[in-house]
């Protein structure tokens, strides 16, 4: 049975969050090759448009990781403060709410795509060029969904309760089948984009096997048991609070992509291509800083539960420093690199410089993007359900998406490029604010009940 009580309380900080985080980084770069390697085989077809098309698609898929992120971020952190809060039997509670929340709502939203196929393709501006593509690829991917949920979910849950080296080899086990058939079902059967696309639903499934065997064997405090499952006594409102927050990121995210899509489409589809070749590199900087953040929400959220601010403030600025430190070194790489990273997915020339001029783009707040990712976990983690709300609704949606229809106006094509950045840095400087001032309530908080004590 799992138990990190002295990991989560007494360990040296840059110990608990290294054996938190380093796992969490890993599984994240290990995706970061799987998404790479997805796009670099469909560009060896040489077909721009099925590059074209799955940049097109990616936003539909990522809907389904959000929702696994509803019951898998929102389920981590009401998990891990209940740990903090010793309460075990409301952890159990959580984690099979998790468990058959995922599955069930995976169902139920793989039917509704399937459905509305043709007036999904439609709002995400495919062509005549690109719809073909985008439906046979969306359409094996929404078979798939409730696979992709409940491993997205657990993936997260089982670093709510500090088993986050086992988080990591399912995930791995996941990412490497998808990696190790891409080539095989894209190029060696022909099926490019169709056959990314069951590749990816067989690593799914092939994680969701792993998580399962993981609670069978009985490694986990927690339970996936239908017996403990409840929704009632706050279980559900508990990890809805938080989890909304997160699946809303994701999917405004989706949306942003969608709406970022739809306005590079009246440049040609070569802008569209390239900005999915771009974003997919620029995936290198950003999920690594991602790990790093969300490996150590657990220790927010325990440190939380059990009141101990001080700790809780040592784990939040080490992760910070760790996060500058990392985001600089991963920016100059892809600055110096642009144009490799770029050819190696496709030789066309046009979609190469735009691509090129993308990449620098997206790097702009590549060093400091981290502490964005930081302060959105350490709210999640704390259970701030109205402040993650703010900072997701803002990032994606009241500030991204707004500035691409300005920027389009007043600069064009390259005023849409640079969007992404402007949008960040607004984003870092509400995000600042917002933690410091929950920092502070915090302290307030302890006072007053150690007055009262």
């Amino acid at each position: 049975m799992n138990d990190n009580k002295a990991l989560f309380e007494d360990a040296l900080v840059s110990k608990a969050v290294a054996t938190m985080a380093i796992p969490t980084i890993i599984s994240m770069l290990v995706v970061v090759i799987y998404n790479m390697a997805d796009t670099f085989f469909i560009g060896k077809t040489n077909d721009a448009m099925q590059v074209a098309a799955v940049s097109l698609a990616t936003p539909v898929f990522m809907v389904f990781m959000a929702l696994g992120n509803l019951f898998g971020i929102g389920g981590s952190s009401a998990i891990s403060r209940a740990l903090g809060e010793k309460k075990l039997d409301r952890a159990r509670n959580l984690s099979s709410f998790c468990c058959y929340g995922s599955l069930g709502l995976g169902v139920i939203m793989a039917v509704l795509f399937l459905l509305g196929m043709d007036v999904i393709l439609k709002m995400i501006g495919a062509s005549e060029n690109t719809y073909q593509f985008a439906k046979e690829y969306l359409t094996y991917i929404s078979f798939g969904g409730p696979f992709i949920m409940f491993g997205t979910a657990y993936g997260n849950i089982l670093r709510g309760e500090g088993a986050a080296k086992e988080s990591m080899i399912g995930n791995m086990i996941g990412t490497v089948t998808n990696i190790v058939l891409d080539p095989i079902m894209i190029l060696g059967f022909g099926w490019g984009v169709t056959g990314a696309a069951v590749a990816t639903v067989i690593g799914n499934i092939a994680a969701c096997l792993f998580y399962l065997l993981y609670f069978l064997q009985k490694k986990s405090s927690l339970s996936i048991r239908l017996k403990d499952f409840r929704m009632g006594q706050g279980i559900a409102v508990g990890v809805m609070a938080i989890g909304i927050p997160a699946s809303l990121n994701n999917i405004l995210m989706s949306c942003a992509n969608i709406v970022l899509n739809n306005v590079l489409a009246h440049y040609g589809d070569n802008p569209v291509a390239a900005m999915g070749v771009a974003m997919k590199a620029n995936m290198l900087v950003v999920l690594l800083q991602i790990g790093l953040c969300a490996g150590i929400q657990p220790l927010i959220g325990y440190n939380y539960g059990a009141r101990n601010s001080k700790r809780l403030k040592q784990v939040f600025r080490f992760t910070g420093l760790c996060a500058v430190v990392m985001g600089t070194a991963l920016t100059i790489l892809m600055v110096i690199a642009r144009e490799a990273v770029i050819r190696a997915f496709i030789n066309d020339s046009q979609v190469v410089d735009y691509g090129i001029q993308m990449v620098i783009a997206l790097q702009l707040t590549g060093p400091v993007i981290g502490i964005l990712f930081l302060c959105i976990n350490t709210i999640q983690g704390m259970g701030k359900a109205l402040p993650s709300l703010i900072l997701t609704v803002c990032r994606q949606g009241l500030v991204f998406i707004p500035l691409v229809f300005l920027l389009n106006q007043l600069f064009g094509l390259d005023g849409v490029v640079y969007a992404q950045a402007v949008a960040d840095v607004i984003s870092i400087l509400l995000a600042i604010v917002i933690c410091l001032m929950i920092f502070k309530s915090l302290d307030e908080q302890i006072k007053a009940a150690q007055a009262e004590a």
